[in-house]
């Protein structure tokens, strides 16, 4: 059996990918909040809770759940994969100093465990951790820097990295350079790991253009859509399409770029648009209007014909699932509810088989809208784990689903 099968977004779930959150959140403080992508800090023992209980709704309808850190454990065993990697961590960091390099690779190699390295790796480095005191450059001592490397309070978001599709993998180069480093993981495992090296890989990290997961919605086996986003540039999504037509021969027919607003509040697309069932989407109104929908199709000659759809949404989405679609409002008529509900990503639900979904208890309007609508809605708590602006979507990445 191929250990990675993803078809759709809405096949049966057989295996997921999560991570759950740490010491890195832990190492948040308001003056990183920016540069780590965050608006709040959210309280660590809860946030644990939570995302413990949102592993539960995976593993209590038969999902299997690993995890990254287990993952990429489980690679640096081998003792060269390990020194490769601390080697890549540092260069990731972009430090300009041979002797800060040295010093925080001896730091790295005097972790044994390779579990203790990964989560050390993702809660972030301080200065004053290293063995050997070293001398600040003047940027650490103008932006007051404390970390030599930065903690990776995202990485709970396991659906940006990389996303699996078909077969094989979208290594993903992150918008921000504060995610970029999150990729290493992603890279490594499907590099080395057993399980999972074999796996095409449609995109690079060190490629030019940048596209996150949150954006890549799989529709079926001949139609991608990927959002056009704040995180997901134009270029990005023309290469990866040019990919799965031509250079890895993928049964890709087209690709539909979605151009959303380029905002925090949309920074992906399944902040505002999710598949829950086989006819069924969820839409934040705000944006249905200023939704605008291209065409990337696949020629005989190996190049991208590119055109303006100007349908509306649900007959686009009808003419490649052939079906009358079904477009659910997150947070239903009303603007004010309506706008609170997409920023607790009340559309961000992640589906587990075909109209079954695990979404946020507090987005109770988007729920009983969902439920109307004849979808199954499991709820999990979410107060702390919602401040990183993410939804049970953006928190898992599927590894196997079955076909439809």
């Amino acid at each position: 059996m191929n250990n990675l099968n993803i078809y759709s977004e809405i096949g049966k779930l057989k295996m997921v990918l999560l991570h759950e959150p740490g010491e890195e959140i832990n190492n948040l403080t308001p003056k990183y909040l920016e540069e780590l992508l965050f608006d709040d800090i959210p309280w660590l023992p809860l946030a644990k809770k939570e995302h413990q209980a949102f592993a539960k709704a995976f593993i209590d309808n038969g999902v299997k759940v690993v995890y990254l850190v287990d993952l990429i454990s489980e690679v640096l065993v081998d003792e060269k994969i390990k020194n490769e990697f601390i080697d890549q961590f540092i260069t990731d960091l972009e430090l300009n100093q041979d002797n800060l390099k040295k010093n925080l690779k001896e730091y790295l190699l005097t972790f044994n465990n390779p579990k203790e390295l990964v989560l050390k790796c993702i809660a972030g480095i301080k200065y004053k951790e290293l063995p050997k005191k070293v001398e600040k450059s003047l940027a650490d001592y103008v932006y007051h820097s404390i970390f030599v490397a930065n903690p990776m309070p995202n990485l709970y978001f396991t659906r940006d990295p990389f996303v699996i599709i078909n077969h094989g993998v979208s290594i993903n180069h992150m918008y921000s350079t504060t995610r970029r480093r999150e990729t290493i993981f992603g890279d490594f495992i499907f590099k080395y790991h057993k399980d999972f090296k074999d796996a095409v890989k449609y995109y690079h990290r060190d490629d030019e253009y940048s596209i996150e997961g949150g954006d890549i919605c799989v529709l079926n086996d001949k139609t991608l859509i990927i959002g056009v986003s704040e995180r997901t540039s134009s270029d990005a999504i023309e290469k990866l399409a040019y990919n799965l037509f031509y250079k890895e021969k993928t049964n890709y027919e087209q690709v539909l770029a979605f151009y959303i607003p380029k905002q925090r509040t949309f920074m992906h697309l399944d902040t505002i648009f999710s598949q829950v069932d086989y006819d069924k989407f969820t839409i934040h109104r705000g944006c249905y209007n200023t939704l605008v929908v291209y065409e990337i199709k696949k020629t005989i000659d190996q190049k991208l014909k590119i055109t303006k759809l100007d349908d509306k949404l649900e007959l686009v989405l009808e003419k490649y699932i052939n079906r009358k679609i079904t477009l659910i409002p997150c947070g239903g008529d009303d603007d004010i509810t309506s706008d609170r509900e997409q920023w607790s990503d009340g559309s961000n639900c992640i589906c587990i088989a075909p109209g079954v979904v695990i979404a946020y208890e507090r987005n109770d309007v988007t729920n009983k809208i969902l439920e109307d609508n004849g979808i199954k809605v499991i709820r999990i708590p979410s107060s702390e784990l919602s401040r990183g602006r993410g939804g049970p979507r953006c928190m898992s990445m599927p590894l196997y689903r079955e076909n439809l």
